[in-house]
């Protein structure tokens, strides 16, 4: 390797690594900001909190990398052509092309690190993340609860006044609001003057058990004068044990979707596997659709005598304009009673399928998006550093001015792009390979004009091409005046 390679690979690694480091720690910063409401006032100790944030670290390596790389290659390459190094470099003889080949190798081995580390490190860490989260719950359950306060948990808010126990699985003063099913708000409350957490880690039900309390509930009456006197049942009891369904509180996320899903949790060999045994399911859904529809429509005798069956066979041999004119009255009601009721029970079962269909098929995308995604940021380092590396050089600007204008510019369109064609490509309305390479296959025109700019010392906008054509049309008319 020539000095002058290693005095370019030198200055992207050291810029590259600050840049990395900086904004890797500002994401973190956000993480925990979103997490607050699960980390705090819950007595979690500084063990539990690294392991909490260390879990949750890999997830954001896919937005940190190729903004350090776009960021770190527009100051590199800025600061070299504002100090003049590339003139300097160019009067010697070596072309751009020459002086980024090191570099280009280099982001080819960061590629391949990124994409191993999206097929390896990202989905373990996925797993990771959520088993601890459940393990939290399940082996100290009263961290769900927060002393003065309503928490959330599953289909309860539960407030207590006080928490003691050697893990804080005692509760005194409890006030317990039960979500209804129906979205109308709360209409059943327990109050009770203490209980007990008890859970297992072999379990993901949390028990709570109440003593001596009050079950309230309200009643809707079906007059509506009725409900105006707001009638409500009481009930007391000694005892009174609810099982909270853990698994549903897990489930909360700043990335719902993700976490309730197994897409991230799965590398390309297990998404492929995951992929055609849901493509299966989707295939049998659709052949037993059919052929249940096919059942529900075919046409069913009325009559059930082999003597009347010979009787409308031979009526069917001049078969008339109605064909409920060979019936009788009676069978003619029958016939039309039976129509409607399936056309009615057809009607709601293809609703029914249609929305069982296009939830498979919803599944069937996240998981495609999941594993194009792996190779999506390898691609994004190759992206970001032709659009960043030619950029720098036209700019002619290092530091951490102009260069961040651009850089998160850039990377906010990349990430908008392929947000909006992740998005659409969920609801089946672009296919997931267009989804999830809509960004890069925008942006790859830029990283190749910019390239071909910097290439042939082009500026960033040339005003010529805009001013020349209305310089010369003003000398035509001046020379006519003339």
């Amino acid at each position: 390797m020539k000095i002058l390679d290693r005095y370019l690979l030198k200055t992207f690694l050291v810029t590259f690594t600050t840049v990395f480091v900086i904004l890797f720690f500002i994401f973190i910063l956000q993480t925990i900001w979103l997490f607050i409401a699960e980390l705090a006032g819950k007595d979690l100790d500084a063990g539990m909190v690294l392991k909490f944030i260390t879990f949750s670290m890999p997830r954001i390596v896919p937005l940190v990398l190729p903004l350090s790389i776009l960021l770190a290659s527009i100051m590199t390459f800025g600061n070299l052509a504002e100090n003049y190094e590339f003139a300097a470099m160019k009067s010697a003889g070596i072309s751009l092309q020459r002086a980024i080949f090191p570099l280009s190798i280099s982001i080819a081995l960061l590629s391949i690190v990124a994409f191993l580390f999206a097929n390896n490190v990202i989905p373990y860490a996925e797993y990771k993340f959520i088993n601890f989260r459940k393990n939290i719950a399940q082996v100290q359950p009263a961290l769900a609860i927060t002393e003065g306060q309503f928490s959330d948990v599953g289909l309860y808010n539960i407030k207590v006044n006080k928490k003691s126990g050697e893990n804080g699985n005692v509760l005194t003063g409890i006030t317990i609001h039960k979500k209804s099913t129906t979205g109308d708000g709360s209409k059943t409350v327990i109050k009770a003057k203490d209980g007990e957490l008890i859970s297992s880690e072999k379990s993901s039900i949390l028990k709570l058990e109440l003593n001596n309390g009050n079950y309230y509930e309200d009643v809707t009456p079906k007059k509506y004068e009725d409900r105006e006197k707001l009638p409500f049942a009481k009930s007391s009891f000694k005892k009174y044990t609810i099982n909270i369904d853990l698994s549903e509180l897990n489930k909360v996320d700043v990335d719902e979707e993700n976490i309730s899903n197994t897409n991230t949790m799965l590398n390309v060999n297990e998404l492929n596997y995951t992929l055609d045994s849901l493509h299966k399911s989707f295939k049998n859904e659709v052949i037993s659709f059919s052929e249940n529809i096919n059942i529900q429509t075919g046409f069913t005798s009325f009559v059930n005598d082999q003597t009347h069956k010979k009787d409308t066979i031979k009526k069917l041999k001049t078969i008339p304009k109605d064909l409920l004119s060979i019936f009788t009255k009676k069978e003619q009601q029958a016939i039309l009673t039976n129509t409607l009721s399936n056309l009615v029970s057809t009607g709601y079962n293809i609703d029914a399928t249609q929305v069982n269909l296009a939830t498979k098929q919803k599944t069937i995308n996240t998981h495609y998006l999941a594993l194009y995604d792996k190779f999506v940021i390898a691609y994004a380092c190759f992206l970001m550093f032709f659009i960043g590396a030619p950029l720098g050089a036209i700019i002619r600007k290092g530091g951490l001015g102009l260069p961040i204008v651009f850089a998160v510019f850039i990377f906010i369109t990349f990430h908008f792009i392929n947000t909006f064609g992740k998005r659409i490509s969920q609801e089946d309305g672009l296919t997931p390979f267009l989804g999830a390479w809509m960004s890069s296959i925008v942006l790859t025109p830029l990283a190749l004009l910019l390239t071909y700019r910097a290439t042939n010392d082009i500026g960033l906008i040339n005003l010529d091409v805009i001013f020349s054509p209305i310089q010369k049309l003003f000398k035509k008319l001046i020379k006519k005046q003339k």
